[in-house]
C-alpha cells in the first residue's frame, strides 16, 4: 500500500500530461514482465526482434529492474502537457552525476555479476549517462515510434474524458474511478498494491497524471523527484490499442436505439479517431462515415477536436452513458 497525502484542496494541483518517457520506462517493463503484461504479446513479438537486432544494452541493463525499481532519474516530471522526447532527455541530461552513479547502483545493489555497462557507472558516469540517452532514443525509434499515434490519441481520449467529467460532476471527477487499485478517503490517496505502507506528501508540488498506454494494470508512482510528483496509469481503453482483431461490439440495445452502424461508431469512440480512421475501422465509405459522426455530434453524442491536421471524435458525457455498456 501506497499512501499520498492528498487534500481535498489539492485538486487544484493536479494536472495531465503525456509523457514519452513514461511510455519508454513502462514499456520496458512490459517487454520483461510479460507475464504480469500479457496484454502487450502482440506488440512484443513485433519489437523484440529489431530490438534484439539494436544490442541496446546499456539501456535495457539499466531498465532490467534487479530490485523491481527503475532509476528515478529517467521518470522527470514533465514541465509540460505535451513533452517531446528530447526535451525530456534533455531533463535526464542535467541530473548530476553522483546521482546518476548512486540511482544506477542502487537499482543492481546485491547482485554479484553486475554487467560491466553498469559496472560503469561507477568510475564513468558521464561517460554511462552518454550512451544511456542515445539508446533511449534508439529505443524510442525501434519500439515505440510506429505506435506513437495511437499512443498519444489513447491519452488525448483519456484527458478529455477526465476534464468532461471534472466540468459536469466537479473536480472530485479528475481522479474518481482513476483505477482499480486507487482509492481516495480525501485525505489520502491510496495506491493498492506493492509491499509495505509508504506514506508521502505532495509537499507543496502539484500531483502530475500521466496516461500511459504500457501501464498496463499498473500504477506507477513517482513520489520523490524535484519536479514534483506522479502517477503513470493506463488509460481508458487502452487493451483496443494492442488488438484491432477484438474490437468491441455495440450491443443489442444500442443498435436497436440508433441503428446497427451508428451505434458502432458510437462504441469505437471510446477513444478518439478522425473521419478516415473510423470509415478504415468499419469498412464504410468516407462520405458515410461522414454523416454518421455529424447526426451523432448534432445529437450530443461525441464531440469533436483538432489534433495537429486532424479533426478526432470522442463520446460526450451523454455519449459514455449510451456508448459505455458495449462489449
Amino acid at each position: 500500500m501506497l499512501r499520498l497525502a492528498f487534500a481535498p484542496a489539492d485538486l487544484a494541483g493536479v494536472r495531465f500530461a503525456h509523457s514519452p518517457m513514461a511510455e519508454v520506462i513502462a514499456s520496458s517493463v512490459a517487454l520483461t514482465k510479460p507475464e504480469q503484461f500479457w496484454m502487450y504479446a502482440s506488440w512484443r513479438a513485433q519489437v523484440r526482434p529489431v530490438l534484439d537486432a539494436a544490442r541496446l544494452e546499456t539501456f535495457l541493463a539499466v531498465v532490467a529492474r534487479p530490485r523491481r525499481w527503475v532509476p528515478d532519474f529517467l521518470s522527470p516530471v514533465p514541465a509540460t502537457a505535451r513533452p517531446l522526447l528530447r526535451e525530456e532527455l534533455a531533463m535526464i541530461a542535467e541530473t548530476p552525476l553522483d546521482r546518476v552513479a548512486w540511482e544506477v547502483g542502487y537499482a543492481w545493489r546485491g547482485v554479484t555479476d553486475v554487467p560491466p555497462v553498469i559496472a560503469r557507472f561507477d568510475h564513468d558516469p558521464a561517460g554511462g549517462l552518454a550512451v544511456l540517452l542515445r539508446e533511449i532514443r534508439q529505443y524510442f525509434e525501434l519500439a515505440l515510434a510506429p505506435y506513437w499515434s495511437r499512443l498519444r490519441a489513447a491519452a488525448e481520449a483519456e484527458i478529455a474524458h477526465r476534464a468532461r467529467a471534472a466540468a459536469e460532476q466537479g473536480p472530485r471527477a479528475l481522479i474518481r474511478d482513476l483505477h482499480p487499485t486507487l482509492s481516495w478517503d480525501e485525505t489520502d490517496l491510496r495506491i493498492g498494491h506493492g509491499d509495505g505502507d509508504d506514506h508521502f506528501g505532495l509537499d507543496g508540488h502539484g500531483l502530475a497524471l500521466l496516461p500511459s498506454g504500457f501501464a498496463g494494470p499498473k500504477v506507477f508512482a513517482m513520489t520523490d523527484t524535484g519536479q514534483g510528483r506522479a502517477l503513470w496509469y493506463p488509460p481508458r481503453g487502452y487493451g483496443a490499442l494492442w488488438d484491432g482483431s477484438r474490437r468491441a461490439e455495440p450491443t443489442a440495445a444500442l443498435a436497436a436505439l440508433l441503428g446497427p452502424t451508428r451505434a458502432a461508431v458510437l462504441t469505437l469512440l471510446e477513444v478518439p479517431h478522425s473521419t478516415g480512421e473510423v470509415a478504415a475501422a468499419l469498412g464504410l465509405a468516407a462520405a458515410t462515415a461522414s454523416h454518421h459522426l455529424t447526426t451523432l455530434r448534432d445529437a450530443g453524442l461525441i464531440a469533436g477536436s483538432r489534433v495537429g491536421r486532424k479533426l478526432e471524435y470522442l463520446r460526450t458525457g451523454l455519449g459514455e452513458q449510451l456508448g459505455g455498456g458495449a462489449g
